[in-house]
């Protein structure tokens, strides 16, 4: 297995412990298998990105987009076309989406994945 890049193992691990109240609360969704028994992930690296978080082995990568995303537009679709190409599929949510409607979010993750609700 190849090593991995010691920086970006700790900015991953440094965005980890330091998420926002929105990240917080998607990820008490997805952790532990919870949200159809899939296996969720968060900030894994991804060329030179981070993935907010990813059910791997779908391939489905979630993206939240919050204030500092705003006038970054095209940077995101920069990144989403990025993910894409590496074989990903991007779904994104903005951060008042999560906070406001955490089950409407959860649907359209499940409805991404192609799963019953």
């Amino acid at each position: 297995m190849p090593r991995r890049d010691p920086e970006k193992l700790a900015k991953a691990r440094n965005l980890r412990a330091n998420m926002s109240p929105p990240e917080r609360a998607l990820w008490y969704i997805l952790r532990g298998h919870r949200l159809a028994g899939i296996k969720f992930t968060r900030q894994i690296e991804c060329g030179p990105y981070f993935i907010d978080f990813a059910a791997r082995r779908e391939r489905l990568a979630i993206e939240l987009d919050g204030e500092t995303h705003v006038g970054r537009e095209k940077e995101d679709a920069g990144r989403t076309r990025f993910l894409e190409r590496q074989g990903w599929r991007v779904i994104r949510f903005a951060n008042g989406d999560v906070m406001s409607n955490a089950e409407g979010v959860a649907r359209a993750i499940l409805i991404a994945l192609g799963r019953d609700f």
